[in-house]
């Protein structure tokens, strides 16, 4: 909340309001008193420093890789171990000056080697070829340094790894859902969560997109479609963000904030795809049925129930179109024709209403990254349906007209309905 926009947003607002005599300067001068002090940003040195050390750290392994052949092993293992402690080392004497970038770029630094040193190890030792047994132990050691630590960077290291362990582990059984990455996950969320951490809530926000895609694109899995699966994600990404962010406490609230963004902006691409995989544009399956599995259609529900409850908590118009938004593109799957032959009308109308939702959504609610997804989720739709490869384009071209004279007069009720501060 006091991030620097905020505070200049705010200041700008108290000398509004003392020059026109809404607040008294006493007031105003109690209010920038009550502000918590700004963290200390990134200047120009810091960010000459840190490229200067990324510089020396890739001119040491360089130096290292060119002469490893002539390396004892010995020798080998302790530069790795070094080069950890020197990392630790002066990541702590950073923080013992207050200099927090700098320290968690150590400390990043640090679980990168440890990460190398895994790699380089099981190399020289001729250790089982496992290696996404690897990228889990690599994983491990970067949380683990997150917890001591409190670094970002360190977060986003273990997060990279534990999405490559994932990948790895459903390339390598397709036919079996990869539950274990979601312990991994969970760990990391509820780390971001006691960080009171925007930085590290959108870390965790995106290493569950990587899970969500490797799952969904199985070939192997029963013949699927792969948006279908991926739209169910989103529901629970998109409905979970918003009913922790309805919980009475700014941790939550920041938290469950970034989620939902995510959520929604998954949501919109999930309609995309759906318009362009199922109906030829791009193919991943030979046919255009429904098929999902049973725990992704239970995802999805559930989506769209912890939605209706933080809209039930929150008592905002906005969520309850979020919830619609949210049941209309899971709507579509069921109502898609599973034959080739024919256009799905239905299935078109749920997806144009479910992204006109979204955007009506963060409008009521203020939620500008929402109001984005939708717009771009219309664009993508209305691009999908135009150049969708089967059907009559004439047909296509009624649609959308009729669409866009339904979008005119839902304008019109709402104009009508709404009070005009909120039009």
């Amino acid at each position: 909340m006091f991030d620097k926009a905020y505070r200049q947003r705010l200041e700008a607002d108290l000398v509004q309001w003392e020059a026109d005599g809404v607040i008294a300067p006493a007031a105003a001068a109690s209010i920038r008193n009550a502000l918590p002090p700004l963290s200390p940003g990134i200047n120009i040195a810091v960010v000459v420093g840190i490229v200067g050390g990324l510089l020396i750290a890739a001119a040491f392994l360089a130096f290292i890789a060119a002469h490893w052949t002539e390396i004892a092993r010995l020798m080998r293992f302790a530069i790795l171990i070094a080069g950890m402690v020197v990392a630790g080392g002066l990541g702590a004497w950073f923080a013992s000056r207050g200099r927090i970038v700098l320290a968690d770029l150590c400390a990043s630094v640090g679980a990168i080697i440890f990460g190398a040193g895994i790699a380089l190890v099981g190399q020289m030792y001729h250790l089982g070829d496992d290696f996404a047994a690897g990228m889990l132990l690599w994983s491990i050691g970067a949380l683990a340094a997150a917890v001591l630590t409190g670094s970002r960077g360190a977060l986003a290291v273990g997060l990279v790894a534990a999405s490559i362990w994932t990948c790895m582990r459903v390339y390598d059984a397709p036919d079996v859902l990869h539950l274990p990455f979601l312990a991994v996950w969970l760990f990391a969320a509820a780390l971001a969560f006691a960080w009171h951490s925007r930085a590290a809530a959108h870390l965790v926000a995106i290493a569950m997109i990587p899970w969500w895609v490797a799952t969904s694109f199985r070939f192997e899995f029963d013949g699927a479609q792969p948006s279908f699966v991926l739209a169910n994600g989103a529901a629970l990404l998109f409905g979970a963000g918003l009913a922790i962010a309805a919980a009475p406490s700014p941790r939550a609230l920041r938290f469950g904030s970034v989620l939902s963004i995510y959520g929604a902006f998954s949501l919109a691409t999930a309609a995309f795809l759906e318009v362009t995989t199922v109906d030829d544009i791009v193919r991943f399956r030979a046919g255009s049925g429904a098929g999902q599995p049973l725990w992704a259609i239970v995802c999805g529900v559930v989506g769209v129930i912890l939605a209706l409850v933080s809209a039930g908590i929150t008592r905002r118009a906005g969520e309850v179109l979020a919830a619609c938004a949210i049941g209309l593109v899971l709507l579509a799957a069921p109502v898609w024709p599973a034959s080739m032959a024919g256009e799905s009308w239905f299935a078109y109308a749920a997806l144009l209403s479910a992204m006109l939702c979204l955007v009506v959504s963060g409008m009521l609610d203020d939620v500008r990254p929402r109001v984005v997804a939708g717009w771009l989720g219309i664009a993508g739709v209305i691009a999908g349906i135009t150049w969708s490869v089967k059907g009559s384009l004439l047909r296509r071209s009624a649609f959308l007209a009729a669409a866009g004279v339904a979008a005119v007069a839902f304008a019109t009720a709402l104009n009508r309905m709404l009070p005009r501060v909120q039009r």
